[in-house]
């Protein structure tokens, strides 16, 4: 399409994008619809739309036709000069993101060949304030909650969610990615959980804030949309449940699941037996199958074919589900077709509403790069482990699993990984570790002034007194509260102050990033300065969680397909 013929962007069809580059002799991707993308006048089409070739070029291999004349993903035959290049292995890693669920993945697949103007204009942000991280992904553990809602958008959605509801936070995924980029821990949090919604401030059309009111005792589903609360408030939920403080949301209703399936070709399910569901209409054979729009809706959405019809097994089916749509979406099949490529990232542009951290296709770019690097065999799906809510008498809810959750939450607060992960240590890590290397002071030795920034109250007295009759630190001192609250404890020294805060690293059971060394040495008698974060549970409870996740819990790995029963 040259600029005496352009039309509008929707009106494109990508597979028409492959163009013959003449100094080259092959043909190359141009997804520039400004004009200039191609400026041979022999490519020109007529004003019925047809494609026109000069005399001069009818011996040469013709562009890429749309996929009704061709079929999607044909290409010339090897060897000729107009054979599709396929992607280096570079931008492989932009065309896929490795996995935060099928929607990031759709993120990083327009890296390569975005429409930046399109895509940006299709995207939906929010301005979650504080609730969020500024920065797209800042060094460190990078935790991105992706919240399916029930509203109803679309054609065809009549049957689904609440009519008239400004939707409410369904499916709820938290996706902790390591600080090395080399696993990732995808945790479902089941709606019907009952929790406590804290105070949170949500943005208004005119710019101010209003703070909505928090409540306890309900449903997490209620922590959006209900009472004016936006995705911020959800986010603010997930850090009051765990501990873990969300640097992103991403958010998609029911369309999502029909359109971003339809793009991708469909995508396989297992079922151990046939399923009839007269409520959702699912109908599927048992075995393999291959499900896509008003199907694949259904397939996520029936709680009444599986298991014991719960809630939780229908998160273990939406799991199922996914990392089947992150494996066909990391498949040559996708990542070799540019018009499936187009589909995909249209389609999940105009699904997705994110925070302004991540408001444009080039932060959700830098984010795909980001991600890129996890091996989709290192992705482990999770439940929050919950029990029946003992207040009710027929329980229809649950209530959070206080010792289970409390290892699965401090494994993702202190990024230990929950499969084997092979790593090869970069410079940086090795040199992090390297600082609980060397001599111990001994217990009365150790300086050092403790400040609660964490939720307990009373936390830095009960530690002081902890420290001094249980493990002789007898120069510890309550200095009460922190200026203001953190995340995750930290324990600020001086180089010469390095084998006490080794010593009180292992009394505590700090992990190596909690140390933050200074650059010059203490002057007298300075103390070191113990801060407690939210990843503080109490005294004589090591920071660091446990090196295995709990046995029982429910999960499942993104690189194994297994059947719904």
């Amino acid at each position: 399409m040259d600029g005496n013929s352009r039309g509008r962007a929707d009106e494109i069809d990508p597979a028409d994008q492959w163009v013959l580059n003449r100094r080259t002799g092959n043909y190359e991707l141009r997804l520039n619809h400004s004009g200039t993308e191609s400026s041979d006048p022999s490519r020109a089409r007529d004003r019925s739309g047809s494609r026109r070739e000069s005399s001069s070029r009818r011996g040469e291999v013709p562009a890429q036709r749309s996929r009704r004349q061709t079929g999607r993903g044909q290409q010339p035959p090897p060897g000729s000069p107009g054979r599709r290049p396929v992607p280096s292995r570079r931008k492989k890693a932009l065309l896929w993101t490795g996995g935060v669920t099928a929607f990031v993945l759709v993120a990083g697949s327009t890296g390569a060949y975005a429409l930046y103007q399109k895509f940006d204009g299709n995207l939906d942000t929010v301005d979650v304030g504080d609730a969020g991280s500024k920065s797209v992904a800042a060094d460190g553990p990078l935790d991105i909650l992706v919240i399916g809602t029930d509203r109803r958008t679309g054609e065809g959605n009549e049957g689904y969610g609440d009519k008239g509801s400004s939707g409410h936070a369904d499916t709820n995924i938290l996706f902790h990615v390591s600080a090395d980029r080399t696993n990732a821990t995808a945790m479902s949090i089941p709606r019907d959980l009952i929790t406590d919604i804290p105070d949170c401030t949500t943005k208004q059309a005119d710019g101010s804030g209003k703070v909505v009111p928090g409540t306890r005792n309900v449903r997490f589903n209620v922590s959006l949309g209900q009472e004016g609360r936006d995705p911020g408030c959800t986010m603010r939920t997930v850090k009051k449940i765990t501990g873990l403080s969300v640097d992103h949301f991403m958010m998609v209703d029911f369309n999502a699941v029909k359109t971003l399936s339809t793009a991708v070709g469909g995508v396989k399910v297992c079922l151990d037996k046939a399923v009839k569901d007269p409520d959702s209409h699912l109908d599927l054979p048992a075995g393999e199958s291959t499900v896509e729009g008003e199907d694949a809706l259904a397939f996520v959405r029936t709680r009444h074919s599986f298991g014991n019809q719960s809630d939780l097994d229908r998160i273990k089916v939406q799991q199922q589900f996914i990392g089947s749509m992150i494996r066909q979406m990391k498949s040559d099949d996708t990542l070799t077709d540019p018009g499936k490529l187009f589909e995909l990232a249209d389609a999940a542009t105009k699904a997705l509403t994110v925070d302004s951290g991540i408001g444009s296709i080039k932060k959700l770019t830098s984010l795909a790069q980001e991600l890129g690097r996890i091996d989709t065999k290192n992705i482990t799906f999770v439940t929050l482990p919950v029990k029946d809510n003992p207040a009710e008498p027929t329980p229809v809810t649950v209530v959070v699993e206080p010792q289970k959750a409390a290892q699965l939450f401090a494994m993702m607060r202190s990024d230990t990984s929950l499969t084997e992960v092979k790593k090869k240590e970069k410079a940086a890590e090795s040199k992090q570790q390297a600082v609980l290397e060397g001599s111990r002071a001994a217990a009365a030795g150790i300086r050092v002034d403790v400040l609660n920034g964490g939720d307990i109250t009373g936390a830095a007295g009960a530690t002081v007194e902890w420290l001094r009759s249980e493990h002789g630190v007898t120069r510890s001192t309550n200095k009460a509260n922190a200026p203001a609250k953190i995340d995750t404890t930290t324990l600020a020294y001086t180089p010469g102050q390095a084998d006490q805060a080794r010593a009180l690293a292992d009394i505590m059971g700090l992990p190596a990033t909690a140390l933050k060394q200074g650059a010059s040495d203490a002057e007298g008698l300075q103390a070191m300065v113990l801060t407690l974060g939210a990843d503080f549970e109490g005294a004589g409870v090591p920071v660091t969680g446990p090196a295995k996740a709990p046995e029982d819990i429910q999960r499942a790995d993104a690189d194994k397909a297994v059947c719904a029963k």
